[in-house]
């Protein structure tokens, strides 16, 4: 298998270490291969940087934690059901929600407030992103179909028969002019936003459950996780796979991974033996292994400006748990 790309640097990864009075109540993620059990809660940083950090889960409840001190900054009522993903605008003022009420629903965070409710979706909502310029949304579910949506008008603007299975995950390239999504039937389908067609379709010869993708911070691969305990790396253009990132567990639930979006380059992922395993990203080496859950490790979320991972397990272990490079000072981690 080649095992090259372009444009990626080798970097001797750094320890990260759990900070202190930095657990915060948290979680239970979804295991998608029938009705999937609810989220309890999932963490997510703001895509800007500030110190924000919401999970959402089977309560029907989003919370807001101050990922700094901890403290709870506003609770979100609205869903009449469990809600299983949220995605934050770019600019860090709105966040948008998914549900089994089969709804997507827009909050203004600075007011705390629900300022819309975007319905179309014929069975339960999965999964949902903003585009870059955070006026359209993107959501897939288990009826099947990827909806894109006009934020400001709170209207579909495209449908796409996009999987013969449940829809796990969708996202916008950097520019906004491609989506990309996943799906139970194992297929990746790479999208043009304007047109609504289907430009790709990338499919592992052992055709494994996706659980979820994102592009890579050029736009020039997607990174996908699959429940055969592997993750990776597509260029999407020439349809190969790149690269493989191996060691964790994943065969039941669904376990997103991310890129680092500091200088170093890794890739960071959940696992089902409640660790959270850090790759190089060219080599594809584990460089560490996090122990500290003590439940399957759900959800993950990279810090967009510094060294900093968040993580949330299942229900034996209802915490949020903050991860730090142990060579940063504590100024550096201010807001």
């Amino acid at each position: 298998m080649d095992q090259s790309t372009s444009e990626v640097n080798d970097h001797e990864m750094e320890n990260y270490t759990q900070p202190d009075n930095t657990d915060a109540q948290a979680t239970k993620s979804p295991s998608p291969n029938s009705i999937p059990p609810k989220v309890e809660k999932k963490p997510r940083f703001t895509l800007t940087g500030l110190p924000w950090l919401h999970v959402e889960g089977a309560d029907k409840l989003i919370k807001l934690w101050d990922a700094y001190t901890g403290e709870i900054l506003r609770t979100l009522e609205g869903h009449e059901e469990g809600i299983s993903d949220i995605a934050w605008s770019f600019d860090g003022e709105f966040l948008a929600s998914v549900s089994d009420d089969k709804t997507v629903r827009i909050w203004d965070f600075g007011l705390g407030t629900e300022v819309r409710c975007l319905q179309g979706h014929t069975s339960f909502v999965f999964c949902v992103n903003y585009n870059p310029n955070s006026n359209l949304l993107v959501s897939g579910g288990f009826d099947e179909t990827v909806r894109v949506w006009d934020v400001g008008r709170g209207k579909t603007l495209k449908v796409l028969p996009a999987h013969s299975d449940p829809v796990t995950s969708v996202a916008f390239n950097h520019d906004g002019t491609l989506i990309v999504s996943c799906a139970m039937d194992g297929l990746i389908r790479i999208w043009d936003t304007d047109s609504g067609q289907c430009l790709k379709t990338l499919v592992d010869d052992d055709n494994p459950i996706c659980s979820h993708v994102i592009f890579s911070p050029n736009s020039r691969f997607v990174l996908v996780s699959t429940q055969d305990s592997t993750i990776r790396l597509w260029n999407y253009h020439t349809s190969r796979c790149v690269k493989t990132y191996v060691g964790h567990m994943n065969r039941t639930y669904c376990i997103p991974a991310c890129f680092s979006n500091t200088i170093d380059k890794y890739v960071v992922s959940g696992s089902e033996d409640h660790k959270i395993y850090v790759w190089d990203l060219q080599t594809c080496q584990i460089l560490q292994v996090l122990e500290g859950h003590r439940d399957t490790t759900l959800a993950i979320a990279t810090h967009p400006t510094k060294d900093m991972i968040a993580s949330a397990a299942m229900e034996k272990d209802l915490t949020i748990r903050l991860w730090i490079d142990d060579s940063t000072s504590a100024s550096n981690l201010a807001p």
